[in-house]
Formats: structure tokens, sequence, C-alpha cells
């Protein structure tokens, strides 16, 4: 793999773990349009943890907050009586359900999903589905007010990203804007919820990152996901603050098409 490849891949990695245009399913149909080798695990792995070192950095002093808050709670056997505290309980509840899914059908997901007409129709669905939540969605509802219920349901819906093209930052953001969430805390909450999940599945899948050769393209491919992952974070939420997810609805029905005309046509 060259080093303009791995640049290419992380940047792939990094806008589409954060933006509602799935990444998976970006990597999934790019490398076999431009005909490249696949990266392999242990460089999937890598990207992972550039999106992970991303998403920590945006949201040190959240989380820094979360975990003293989460810890305190725990110490003084009053572990709902802080907002942050609740957050922190709500985050590890909302990632129950995708880590059940995502353990379960781990093997699925590395085979059966990648076809490319079932990443390009889920693709399509979600933007709909993204469509409808986000002219609905009364925005209301802060990441502060988040309850319980509301932290289960989002998680339950995270399950389905296991499907290459169905996005997991698409679907939490959808649920919570169903929810009547605010745009901008859905995805503050989208993004919050995928320290864990992201954590979690490179902790799983350490050793075939501990076993791979450390090269130049790999090390540049997590600094490119790292970079890329930490802009959409920052200009994400800037803009859902005074506009709508309309650009990246409209974005998913163009590429679920022209991944269908590409492979049948």
């Amino acid at each position: 793999m060259d080093l303009l490849q791995a640049i290419i891949l992380g940047a792939i990695q990094g806008l589409g773990e954060f933006l509602p245009i799935s990444s998976s399913a970006h990597l999934v149909v790019i490398p076999k349009i431009l005909k490249w080798h696949d990266q392999g695990l242990a460089f999937d792995v890598a990207l992972h943890m550039g999106t992970l070192a991303a998403v920590l950095y945006y949201f040190r002093k959240e989380v820094i907050s979360i975990a003293s808050s989460f810890s305190k709670g725990i110490i003084r056997l009053s572990p709902f009586e802080e907002a942050d505290s609740r957050l922190g309980w709500c985050v590890l509840l909302g990632t129950v359900p995708g880590a059940v899914a995502g353990f379960l059908l781990e093997k699925k997901a590395e085979t059966v999903f990648r076809n490319p007409s079932l990443v390009a129709m889920a693709m399509i669905v979600l933007g709909v589905i993204l469509f409808f939540a986000d002219r609905r969605s009364k925005s209301i509802v802060s990441v502060g007010e988040i309850s319980f219920l509301f932290a289960l349901l989002i998680g339950l819906s995270q399950a389905f990203a296991v499907i290459p093209g169905v996005s997991r930052s698409g679907v939490t953001i959808s649920t919570a804007l169903f929810l009547n969430m605010k745009r901008d805390d859905a995805a503050r909450f989208s993004f919050l919820l995928s320290i864990p999940i992201i954590a979690g599945a490179g902790f799983l899948k350490a050793g075939e990152l501990l076993r791979a050769d450390f090269s130049a393209a790999l090390l540049v491919g997590i600094v490119s996901a790292a970079v890329f992952g930490f802009l959409s974070i920052k200009y994400l939420i800037a803009y859902v603050k005074v506009r709508t997810y309309l650009p990246f609805v409209i974005y998913r029905l163009i590429f679920g098409i022209a991944v269908l005309s590409w492979f049948y046509f």
C-alpha cells in the first residue's frame, strides 16, 4: 500500500465514522471500484484507533468530567445523582446493544454484509430515514436531559450499524432526532456513544495490530483518520446548529444509486 492510498483510506474512515455517511460503506465500495488490494484487518484496526484518538481529543474535557463524576457516584453509592454521572451511565447503556450485535454478527459483518448491493440499499434506506427524522424532530431535548429509555433506544438502533452502509452515526443521530433531540446534541451524544464501541472493537482486534509491521503507510493512515475524524466532529456539530442534515441525505441517495448503477450496469 502506498502513502497516497493510506491517506485516502484514513480520510474516508475519519470522515465516514462521524458524518452520517458510513465509513464502512466507502471502505467496502471504493477499493473495489479502484481495484485496490484489500488493506487487511490490521490496517482497519489502525484506522479505528485514529478515529478513537480524534473523538477522545475533541471531547477530552467532557470525558474527564464524565469519568470523574461516574467514579465518584459509584464510590458514594449515588451513581445517578450528578448529571455527568447519569450521562456516563446512558453512554454505557447505549453501548450494550451495539456491542452484543457486533459480537454475534461479527463474521457476517466481515463477509455476507459486505455485498455492494446491500451496502447501497442500506445507504439509500438510512438516507430516507434520516430525512424524515430530521424533518419531524422538535429539537427540544439536550444531551443533559437524555433519559435511560432514550439511551437504550438509541443504543438498540446502533446495533443495525453492523451492516455496512447503515452508518453508526447516521442511525444513532436519526433515532435521537426521532426522540426530539436537538440536532447538535444528537450528534454530540452519537459521538460520545462511539467511544466505548470503537475502543472495545479495537481492544478485541488489538492482536492483529500488534502482529502487523508498523510501516509508514500504517502510521500515515492512523494520522489521516485522526485528523479528518477531528475535523468532521468539529464542523458537523457547528454546521447542524444552524442547518439541517439534508446534504447528507442527498449524498447518501446519490452514493447508493451510483453504486447500484456501477455494479449492475
